[in-house]
């Protein structure tokens, strides 16, 4: 068996791995990146990147890279419910003033160049298949085999695992078990279709019908992805009959009908039905877990590929300069992750409540008219996604307290919005309290 010592090795080299080997590149370390793909390859992602994930984009070096790819820019950003559109536009990060939606193939690609050309080796078609240990349980490397059957060690004083959700190295230390979770209560359907229309390549739709929820989003080859995302009880439909149910769930939304015109699907139609949110325990004695390995957030916000590669390349920023102590370095990994949850956390909570799979509820109808008065009004609504502000910034107590004054003027409504406000009061006290007590937890540590 080959035997060879690196200062980490990275299992996963899509987002989050490809970030993290970058950093840990350019500051000077050998490390190694495994992954079962072979490049360019498709994963299951909605791929839409908000002006804050292409910022991260730019930040890693890869920006050039991924614009290569072809994606149109998406400066504009359109919410359509209850009869009303909200229009955002982007506010300025560094120079980026626009979302991009980059399907996989191509963004990991960029990704993996971006790596390789940092002085990352990067090796494809090959598995992790157990983690090394050394003294008092310590991860020390990886044992892996080739895609030809060939087997091998690399030892490293950093482990770092960024393969996804259903993470072979979360498992193998141990952590494959959130210690915070909410079940998905919408599924996934989305396909691509040939883009005909050049008066919409400029724009990110969504539409909400019902409970139903439709996206249109611009991407390369002259391509739209359109994602559904049905209440999860309609899975079984979808996974039945994706293409008849798909394409019945796009009739359901009437501004997507109409989006579509003139459109054709040109690939099968893929579909998720459980993709559960979760924070795991990211960080050990000699290992992390990197992107969606340590941490998911239900799509319908698109905060996944942004999150992973700041997350990754601050993983790597922050490890490199203690590989050599594993006391300094199990402390980085741990400053690391708190930081991660920081900001992450509070944006978990927001995207939970926009997962529900309800109609458009009184206050979410006043803040859409609040939004939807004027050409722009909704950027501060943007500005989350893009995340330049916080939830709570926007979404004030202040402003909670208008738009429920505003439903309760509506005498139709009054025991509906009176209902819903107390909900959603309910949901906010927990939140901030859950908030409080991860700070406690984090400080005890």
């Amino acid at each position: 068996m080959h035997i060879e010592h690196a200062d980490a090795v990275v299992v996963g080299a899509r987002c989050a791995g490809s970030a993290t080997a970058t950093a840990l590149a350019r500051a000077g370390r050998r490390v190694v990146a495994l992954d079962r793909a072979r490049f360019p390859s498709d994963t299951l992602s909605t791929h839409l990147l908000f002006a804050g994930g292409l910022l991260e984009v730019k930040r890693l070096g890869a920006l050039e890279r991924v614009e290569a790819v072809g994606a149109p820019r998406l400066p504009v950003a359109l919410m359509h419910a209850g009869g009303m559109t909200v229009s955002a536009f982007y506010g300025r990060q560094e120079d980026i003033e626009h979302g991009m939606c980059v399907r996989r193939s191509g963004l990991d690609a960029a990704l993996v160049a971006t790596a390789r050309a940092a002085g990352a080796e990067v090796r494809e078609r090959v598995k992790a298949t157990a983690v090394l240990r050394g003294d008092g349980g310590r991860a020390v490397g990886v044992r892996y085999a080739t895609a030809d059957g060939a087997e091998g060690e690399i030892r490293a004083p950093l482990v770092v695992g960024a393969d996804g959700r259903r993470s072979t190295i979360a498992r193998l230390v141990g952590a494959a078990e959130p210690y915070r979770a909410v079940a998905n209560r919408r599924a996934c359907a989305f396909g691509y279709w040939r883009d005909m229309r050049a008066d919409w390549r400029l724009i990110a739709a969504q539409w909400r019908d019902g409970d139903a929820l439709g996206t249109a989003f611009p991407c390369d080859d002259g391509l739209v992805m359109v994602l559904l995302m049905p209440p999860v009880c309609e899975g079984a439909e979808f996974r039945a009959d994706p293409q008849g149910a798909y394409r019945r769930g796009i009739d359901r939304l009437p501004g997507l009908r109409e989006r579509l015109r003139g459109c054709e699907l040109v690939t099968k139609v893929r579909v998720s039905t459980d993709h559960p949110s979760f924070f795991r325990h990211s960080t050990g004695p000699g290992w992390a877990l990197a992107g969606d390995a340590g941490h998911f957030k239900d799509p319908v916000t698109a905060q996944g590929i942004r999150d992973a590669l700041r997350y990754g390349r601050r993983l790597g920023e922050r490890a490199a300069p203690v590989l050599d102590d594993d006391r300094r370095l199990d402390a980085a990994l741990r400053a690391w992750e708190r930081e991660r949850e920081d900001d992450c956390l509070e944006v978990y909570q927001w995207t939970n409540l926009l997962a529900r799979a309800e109609p458009l509820n009184p206050i979410e109808a006043e803040a859409y008219r609040e939004f939807s008065r004027s050409p722009g009004m909704g950027s501060p609504m943007l500005d989350v996604f893009a995340r330049r502000r916080r939830p709570s910034e926007v979404f004030s107590p202040v402003l909670s307290a208008r738009l429920g004054a505003r439903a309760l003027a509506h005498r139709g409504r009054r025991r509906e919005a009176a209902r819903v406000i107390a909900r959603e009061g309910r949901i906010e006290l927990a939140a901030r309290a859950e908030r409080r007590a991860a700070r406690r937890a984090w400080a005890s540590r």
